[in-house]
């Protein structure tokens, strides 16, 4: 039987977001199965394992989808302004956040806006198996070298 766990660094942030990275074909299908209504790629179209008709896959699954190619190395404000304006359109929806791996972008971005606009506190944020904990402090680094500033603006 197909657990979400199967999906790489997957983690549950609220009860309608989660992120992790490259889904398979056969991975949306099980991310739409579970109630998915929208995804949010964050990779960019040249990452390892990127799905050149991901769109497409989503679309065909009856799910939204956004793509905001995000440099990690150099995030944009107009990137995180963005991520957060569709996040707040599809406040009423379950939204599954991906980038290649979610060691950066996805995650970072959807515990910031989990945080900031739902105002949903670090402790409630289900991040809480080992395999999170290390995500949790990646978190805390981040926001430790003034990233969170980005964020909340």
């Amino acid at each position: 039987m197909f657990v979400m766990q199967e999906i790489v660094n997957y983690y549950q942030i609220t009860d309608k977001i989660a992120t992790s990275g490259q889904p398979t074909r056969e991975q949306f299908q099980k991310i739409a199965d579970a109630g998915y209504e929208s995804v949010i790629n964050l990779a960019l179209p040249s990452s390892k394992n990127a799905l050149a008709d991901e769109g497409t896959i989503v679309a065909g699954l009856g799910m939204a989808y956004f793509h905001i190619p995000v440099v990690w190395e150099a995030p944009k404000l107009d990137d995180v302004r963005l991520f957060f304006d569709v996040m707040k359109s599809l406040s009423d929806r379950k939204v599954w956040v991906h980038c290649a791996l979610n060691m950066n972008e996805s995650l970072l971005f959807s515990v910031s806006f989990s945080k900031a606009r739902l105002k949903v506190a670090r402790s409630a944020i289900a991040l809480s198996d080992g395999r999170n904990l290390a995500a949790r402090r990646r978190v805390a680094v981040a926001h430790s070298r003034g990233r969170e500033n980005i964020w909340s603006r």
